[in-house]
């Protein structure tokens, strides 16, 4: 868990995009500081405001974050008390693994209170459940979902909001996650949809990026050429996508010529089922999610419990989802206000 307090250093608005947008979106108003929470930390705490405060069950699941109580390069403290993080932050990031997070809600739910905005990336847990978490009533939650590419601030991330998280809060964590790449506001329904096009859909990337390269080794190319260009391929295909606004089918057949090699390698895939193929893994994806989701549901509301979060190794986030640099620090420094 990670928190951040109150910081007398109030960055200038300047020129920051992101903060204009929020602004905007909240009426024009300032967004004084707030503090703000992660559960675990881990890398994904390590570029966050200042000052910070990150929790995990031990040491070991903080990497190359300071040790508890003394603070980091960029004002992050560290403890092992998830109590503490939530009596001390306002804005907190819930970032367990599924099967744990029962247990870590059931911990932390007497130090909720509806002045607290809880924000969540744990598949499978609806906005609904999160919203009972509170002993004194309804509170503010968001979910969101991202995808490996946020490492490098080139993600796709989508949020929801729940029934007592108004434009102000959505403003805040949009700001927050411009940093990592493309973030749209969705319905709730579409959490699990993007699940299975987008954060596994990587990994159907990296396979045909695969496929891509073998083939070319297969016909006499070194491995690693053959690599670099197919990652560029799609790199471009991608780029060229979203800065023509073509439909891809469009952009396709733009490519292919009568008789030429493009038409003939597109026949190739279209008798192995490449189109069907795909399309049947967003498919499983999605359903998966939402297996997983009605499970997890279904615990929570038999009030099954489970490991306590303070006793259980957790594997960190992926690292950089709020990415390191100058970029992501001064978002996360100016987007967290308003909540207080």
């Amino acid at each position: 868990m990670e928190g951040i307090s109150p910081s007398a250093h109030q960055p200038e608005l300047g020129g920051n995009p992101f903060l204009r947008r929020a602004q905007r979106e909240c009426g024009g108003k300032t967004l004084p500081p707030a503090p703000c929470g992660l559960v675990p930390a881990g890398a994904l705490a390590q570029p966050s405001p200042s000052p910070s405060l990150a929790a995990a069950p031990s040491t070991s699941d903080l990497p190359g974050m300071p040790l508890p109580l003394a603070p980091g390069p960029l004002g992050c403290r560290t403890t092992h008390s998830n109590g503490e993080v939530v009596q001390s932050c306002i804005l907190v990031f819930l970032a367990t693994k599924p099967h744990v997070l029962p247990g870590v809600l059931q911990e932390i739910a007497p130090l909720v209170t509806p002045n607290h905005v809880l924000v969540s990336l744990v598949a499978g847990v609806t906005l609904q459940t999160l919203e009972q978490v509170s002993c004194a009533g309804p509170l503010p939650v968001l979910r969101f979902m991202p995808n490996l590419p946020c490492v490098v601030q080139a993600g796709a991330v989508v949020f929801a909001r729940g029934r007592c998280a108004g434009e102000r809060e959505a403003a805040v964590l949009q700001g927050l996650l411009a940093a990592c790449g493309l973030c749209e506001e969705v319905p709730e329904s579409y959490i699990d949809i993007h699940t299975g096009l987008s954060g596994s859909g990587v990994a159907y990337v990296y396979m045909f990026a695969e496929a891509l390269a073998e083939g070319a080794v297969k016909m006499g190319m070194s491995g690693p050429l053959a690599s670099r260009i197919a990652a560029q391929t799609l790199l471009g295909a991608a780029k060229m996508m979203l800065e023509t606004g073509e439909h891809p089918a469009k952009l396709r057949a733009d490519v292919c010529t009568p008789g030429g090699t493009t038409i003939h390698a597109l026949h190739e895939l279209e008798k192995g089922g490449l189109r069907a193929a795909v399309m049947n893994a967003v498919e499983a994806g999605t359903i998966r999610a939402r297996e997983l989701g009605c499970l997890l549901s279904g615990q929570a509301g038999a009030g099954i419990p489970s490991t306590k979060f303070s006793q259980s190794k957790i594997s960190a986030p992926s690292p950089g989802l709020f990415p390191a640099g100058a970029r992501g620090q001064v978002i996360c420094e100016e987007k967290l206000r308003d909540l207080g």
